[in-house]
């Protein structure tokens, strides 16, 4: 387990002022919002305020498998925390095993070191607080109330400040994963479609370098997901160990609500299927922090922001209610058109032709390159407002 970093006691001094944009969340998505925005300046040329909130230090939560196509990585400048690449996938299904040569190659990489070099690419304010919600555009925290005119919720899929019933599971289109991290070395990125482990899912072994991340999705969030989370592992000949594990959301949900913009879980952004959210976290997060740099800068409203994130979000609706329907049609095949489909993927020019299209839901072209922040931040200086 992670050694807490967070603030205690004396050293959780009031929280209170007005602020420029308030990012809640500091994890992917809130990292990249973070990221367009450095060096973001007011319409009369003064630097913007810009500060970041979350319940932890930035890097300190892990909460995912940490595994993204290596374009990526490269486009947002992040290759020191890369861990192991991977150009086969192996897929196995009952009583059948196939490799699937890859356009474009998939790595694992660090956490930690992930979000260490994304947050030097920014230069908010950043403060650990826990957000309990927000009246307008006040934001409520353990630690007091801060005001902005622009707001974004990165803070996971609970969606808190969003208006409405709780967004709770099992009812909520989550699926659910668990995931251990044994020590050890393997040199193939492998899935398992296999009613012995989850009736609707997948499991997977993520290798990354000193350790093998092997888990467990249930497209059902009802499905309980540890025993045989255990299970694989066991399987594997390796220790079951390190656990970690998320709600994951499987359905796009509005990106504005009530002058709130949302990226990454909270508006649904991770993909159905493969459950991959971390590039589209990136992918969206940019075009948040875009439109906002523009409000900053007085070049359009925060209406026309709202309005055009919007819009560039519901232009991908179609591409993830074609996942989602995969994803419910998939746990429906049975084992001969199942092995079927799984071997027709063995082509070349059907595995490029599919993959390269799946890559293109969140292309990494569009990640730029970022604005310079105007101080930077040395390695390993805490992540803490000046």
């Amino acid at each position: 387990m992670p050694t807490r970093l967070t603030k205690r006691g004396a050293q959780r001094t009031t929280l209170s002022g007005d602020y420029d944009a308030v990012i809640g969340g500091a994890s992917f998505a809130g990292l990249a919002v973070a990221r367009e925005l450095a060096g973001a300046t007011r319409a009369d040329g003064s630097p913007a305020r810009v500060l970041m909130l979350d319940r932890y230090e930035v890097g300190e939560r892990q909460t995912s498998a940490c595994g993204i196509p290596t374009v990526w990585l490269e486009a947002m400048g992040l290759m020191a925390s890369h861990r192991q690449t991977f150009d086969e996938l192996v897929v196995n299904i009952p009583r059948h095993s196939a490799r699937w040569r890859l356009p474009w190659t998939f790595s694992t990489f660090d956490y930690q070191e992930l979000c260490r070099l994304l947050f030097e690419q920014s230069d908010c304010e950043f403060e650990t607080a826990k957000v309990n919600g927000r009246t307008g555009h006040t934001l409520h925290t353990d630690r007091g109330d801060l005001t902005a005119p622009l707001i974004v919720d990165g803070l996971g899929w609970r969606r808190m400040l969003a208006g409405g019933d709780a967004f709770q599971p099992p009812e909520a289109p989550l699926s659910r994963g668990l995931e251990v991290h044994p020590g050890g070395t393997s040199d193939e990125l492998t899935i398992w479609i296999d009613r012995k482990y989850v009736p609707a899912g997948y499991g997977w072994s993520f290798p990354a370098r000193d350790e093998v991340r092997i888990g467990v999705g249930s497209f059902d969030p009802r499905f309980h997901v540890k025993d045989t989370t255990v299970a694989l592992a066991e399987d594997l000949g390796r220790e079951p160990e390190g656990y970690q594990g998320n709600w994951i959301p499987h359905q796009l949900r509005p990106a504005t609500e009530d002058g709130i913009f949302f990226a990454g879980d909270s508006a649904g952004h991770c993909l159905p299927l493969t459950a991959e959210g971390i590039r589209t976290a990136f992918y969206f997060g940019i075009a948040c922090g875009r439109e906002l740099r523009s409000v900053l800068a007085g070049t359009q409203t925060r209406e026309q922001a709202l309005h055009n994130y919007e819009a560039f979000n519901d232009a991908h609706e179609w591409k993830y209610r074609w996942m989602l329907n995969t994803q419910k049609a998939v746990p429906r095949l049975r084992p001969r058109p199942l092995r079927g489909l799984v071997q027709a993927m063995t082509h070349r020019a059907l595995v490029d032709w599919s993959f390269e299209h799946y890559l293109r839901i969140a292309h990494p072209s569009f990640a730029s390159v970022p604005p310079a922040p105007r101080v930077r931040r040395s390695a390993g200086e805490p992540a803490v407002a000046a």
